[in-house]
């Protein structure tokens, strides 16, 4: 986010932004208007809209539908409430209407969810070649910020630019030291059509942090170019990994919470441990 040094319009803004979220994150369960949210920023309605989608890359109505939908994870993940009184606890007055919702961004239902926290997320197809027709490759390298933490690195190709839902094509890199700045992954058989490629990373060191990764928060973002991919092409892409920040949207789909393959014995159910091949 560029800024002047003494306070330019662009960090203005951003604090704006910043300050909005924060209202949104301490009062979702609230019926918030666009009204209240913008006076919250000190902002003008229709000003507040545009310099929102600006900083965040999305409406405030969809930044705040994001906010519910992620608190209502951690409640059936870390609650015994009904999915109807989450349903109402995280401001939705239709059952209907959040079961709807929270499967389109996540992926599953709301009771396949938590029924799936222990077991983990059933292997999702991975294509070892390019064979099938209409679709194409996407691989390249992910940069990391420095960092003493071992990192677990989720990317995806998505339909739209939040990452939500199921991707159509992921792999899942380890970097269990600082020395992998770098790292290769590949996305194969990405179908026809415009992609966003998103990268998230979350921390994998078993001794001073929580090993179930449906306890912890991405670390890392990272966004490529979208990819518009035509039959039989192989795109290279570069992704930049940053910081998360305030203003970023909360990560929606059902990983890494699902994710909980290699964790030590005794964290996860022994029923089954499904092999996570991809995203």
């Amino acid at each position: 986010m560029a800024s002047s040094d003494n306070g330019g319009p662009v960090e203005v803004s951003k604090l704006a932004v910043e300050r909005a979220i924060t209202t949104m994150w301490d009062h979702y369960s609230e019926p918030l208007s666009l009204d209240e949210i913008a006076d919250t920023a000190v902002l003008s309605k229709f000003y507040f809209s545009r310099v929102f989608r600006n900083v965040t890359g999305t409406s405030p109505g969809r930044f705040l539908t994001a906010i519910r939908l992620y608190s209502a994870k951690n409640l059936l993940l870390e609650t015994s409430l009904s999915v109807t009184d989450i349903a109402y606890q995280v401001g939705y007055n239709s059952l209907g209407t959040f079961t709807t919702r929270f499967t389109r961004s996540v992926g599953v239902s709301p009771t396949r969810f938590r029924s799936l926290s222990n077991s983990g997320l059933p292997p999702l197809p991975r294509f070892d070649t390019d064979t099938d027709c209409g679709t194409g490759t996407v691989h390249g390298t992910v940069v990391l910020p420095p960092s003493s933490t071992p990192l677990r690195v989720y990317v995806g190709a998505f339909g739209s630019p939040i990452v939500e839902g199921m991707p159509v094509s992921c792999d899942i890199l380890e970097c269990p030291t600082d020395a992998c700045r770098v790292l290769e992954y590949r996305l194969s058989a990405v179908p026809i059509g415009e992609w966003y490629v998103r990268a998230a990373a979350v921390a994998v060191r078993w001794a001073d942090v929580d090993p179930r990764p449906w306890a912890r928060h991405p670390l890392l973002l990272g966004a490529g170019k979208p990819v518009v991919m035509r039959s039989g092409h192989d795109v290279e892409l570069r992704i930049p990994m940053r910081t998360v920040d305030r203003t970023d949207l909360p990560i929606l789909l059902a990983l890494p919470e699902l994710d909980n393959r290699l964790l030590p014995e005794g964290t996860r159910s022994p029923l089954r441990t499904p092999e996570l091949a991809s995203l």
